[in-house]
């Protein structure tokens, strides 16, 4: 019987060393180190490139090992798929950060179904004070986003080229800007 292991970051700053050395610390002898760097926790299981490889590779009755839940998803119904289509393998599922609990059991399903909803509301929580946040600013009269690249001055010039016939290619060379730039300062001023 082979153990898997998988780990995963969201940003392609992070590494998932951490996660498999917390594994091998616990006592896991890991045959399969599978990692995803770069995909967020919001992407379904499936979608992420080495967790299915994972999928294809593992058989009936060995063991995944995680060090927390979260790296199996944020997303309480695709992280409770995700568990009960490994269980339906007889695949054992064990998260590090819970102990040795197996999450086939019916205690180890509602400890799950908890968890994840906890993660859940967290992330939305997350969400509804970042908006609220950008609409204080807002109102405030924070400019949001990236800082314009041309001044104020610099788009008048660019309205009064591209009324004067010079294409938009010629204008994103001029004033070292995309196209896409240049064509969002024309439908403004529209």
């Amino acid at each position: 019987m082979k153990v898997f292991g998988y780990g995963r970051v969201s940003t392609h700053q992070q590494t998932t060393e951490n996660q498999r050395l917390e594994l091998l610390n616990a006592g896991f002898q890991i045959d399969y180190w599978y990692a995803d760097i770069g995909i967020s926790g919001k992407t379904a299981a499936s979608q992420r490139p080495q967790f299915s490889l994972l999928l294809e590779k593992i058989r009936d009755g060995e063991i995944l090992v995680v060090s927390k839940l979260d790296r199996l998803g944020r997303d309480a119904i695709d992280v409770l798929q995700t568990v009960r289509s490994l269980s339906q393998r007889q695949i054992q599922v064990i998260v590090l950060q819970l102990g040795k609990i197996d999450l086939n059991s019916a205690t180890g399903r509602l400890l799950l179904t908890m968890l994840t909803a906890v993660a859940e509301m967290e992330r939305d929580l997350l969400i509804e004070r970042t908006q609220a946040g950008l609409a204080r600013a807002k109102s405030e009269g924070k400019t949001l986003g990236r800082p314009s690249k041309t001044s104020q001055e610099q788009r008048h010039e660019i309205i009064q080229k591209l009324n004067n016939g010079v294409s938009v290619s010629e204008v994103a060379r001029l004033y070292d800007v995309s196209r896409a730039n240049i064509i969002g300062i024309r439908n403004s001023s529209v």
